[in-house]
Formats: C-alpha cells, structure tokens, sequence
C-alpha cells in the first residue's frame, strides 16, 4: 500500500516536459545508494502504474521521464502545481463529457456533447460568474436530462408501453374491475371489514407481484415475510399508496397500476423501463 502511495505521488506530476530524460547518479556515500536502490525497487511498479492507471503509452516514456524531472528536482512553484492539477482535472471533465454523451446520444457514435460547454460551465461555476447556484443548476440539469432519456429508451422499451396500454384497456372491460382516475385498476377478491388505514397507520401487507406475461418478479409470501408500509412515509411506488388508502384491513385485491405510477422510465432489474405492473396484495392490519 505504501509503494502504491508513494508512485501515486510521483506519477502526478508527470505532465509537464523539459530538458533531456536522463539523470546522472552522484554516489558519495551510502546514503546516495539507498536512495539509487530504492529509485530502481520502484521503477517496475511505477511503470505499470504509468502504463495501467494512467494510461501513458510506454512509447511515451521520455516525455513522461521529463515531467518526473520537472516536478521533483525543481523548486515547488504553486502556479505550476495548480496547473499540473488542472490538467488532471481536465482529464475527468473528458471523461465525464464521455458519460453524458452516451446518456445522451447512446450508441450513436456520430454524435457527441460538446466538451467546452461542460468546461465553460464549471469554470463559469469555479469563477462565481455563473448567474445560477451550484443546486439550481443541477435541478435544471436533471429537468432537461429526464425528457432525453426517457425518449432514448423510449426506443428501446417502447414494446412495453404498448403492450402495457392494450392489456389496461383489455383488463378494464373485465367483471368486477374498478378503474380509478389515475388509471390504477382493482378487483376485490376478498371484501376486508377492517379500518381503513390513515395518514399516519403502519400498515401490513403480503403481496405478489408480476408482469403481464404472468413472470412473477417479488413475492413477501414466497419470504413469509409482510411489508411494512408506513403511510406517513410509505417509500412505495405511487399505484400501491392509492390503493392502500383504499383497502380496509383483511382485504385481498388484484391490483393493476399503469407504468406511470408504477417504475416509469426507471430500470429494476426484471421490471423493464414502462411496465405495467400486476400485484396481489392482502392487507393484514
């Protein structure tokens, strides 16, 4: 760990290149081979930590060696430092700029963000110069994100929007469904005489989920395990606290919620981006 460190140390600073690659050792006395071993212990590590982490082309060496030069035998200088620095941040926004496009754009490999807004912006930001805060920015960024990805995976998981549509409308034909404002659909399969929870009740539920090709996705009856679901703060997804706050204690219902108030967009695993969501859900107390 500690060799690790210490070629971390030395390999920042390894950016800059001045005057030739090589260095004579002065020998006067045991203390100068000390420092000369451990100079050449060091050197295989720190080539795969050149080459590896840092991703410097090994035909690059000299150019690397002369900035090795620059930083450790000149005198600290704060301005270079920061520059040094600043070009290692660079190298993150490029990464991060690679990121956002690919949210963006895709597989489309034809297109691509435009680095230099990323970089006007966070110098913008850096200076004070921008006229909006840190969060506020990020609030806005999150707004103009949301639209363009939900139409990327659109693309990809649009299938499932429509299927989802045909079978709610397909369902809500059926004996005894019951369709709510918000397009969540319920049938009573056993009538519960209990209270009705309140904003505030702790409620109890077993329940079994599946898709509409009958693949089951959760159970709490499979884990014998109910969930807890606390009203006040239920951290379920919007469909459920419906249909809850509809459900008096000791009731079974087949529950069918549209993609909207169930996952959306999101990506759970089993449950793809737009899919409408069948549950069976029992309310115990």
């Amino acid at each position: 760990m500690k060799k690790i460190a210490f070629l971390a140390a030395v390999a920042a600073v390894a950016l800059y290149s001045c005057g030739g690659s090589e260095v004579k050792p002065e020998f006067k006395d045991e203390v100068d081979s000390l420092a000369y071993e451990l100079g050449v212990a060091q050197s295989e590590g720190l080539k795969q930590y050149m080459t590896m982490q840092l991703g410097v082309d090994s035909t690059q060496i000299d150019e690397f060696i002369k900035g090795m030069k620059e930083g450790s035998l000149n005198e600290a200088d704060p301005k270079k430092d920061a520059f040094y620095k600043g070009i290692e941040v660079g190298k993150q926004i490029q990464q991060m700029n690679k990121g956002l496009t690919n949210q963006v754009y895709g597989d489309d490999s034809t297109k691509s963000v435009k680095v230099g807004n990323l970089l006007a912006g966070i110098i913008a930001g850096l200076k004070g110069t921008a006229n909006e805060t840190a969060e506020a920015a990020g609030q806005k960024f999150e707004a103009l994100l949301e639209p363009i990805r939900t139409k990327n995976l659109e693309k990809e998981f649009g299938d499932n929007k429509k299927a989802g549509e045909k079978y709610l409308e397909e369902n809500k034909k059926k004996e005894g469904v019951v369709t709510l404002p918000s397009g969540v659909q319920y049938k009573v399969l056993t009538k519960g005489t209990g209270a009705l929870p309140t904003d505030s009740s702790v409620v109890k539920v077993n329940y079994e989920g599946k898709l509409i090709d009958g693949t089951k996705f959760d159970s709490s009856y499979d884990r014998n395990q109910p969930l807890e679901v606390n009203m006040a703060t239920p951290r379920v997804i919007p469909g459920w606290v419906e249909v809850l706050k509809l459900m008096p204690a000791g009731s079974v219902w087949e529950v069918t919620i549209p993609q909207e108030q169930a996952y959306g967009s999101q990506n759970q695993g089993q449950i793809k981006p737009f899919s409408t969501l069948i549950f069976k859900m029992e309310v115990l107390k």
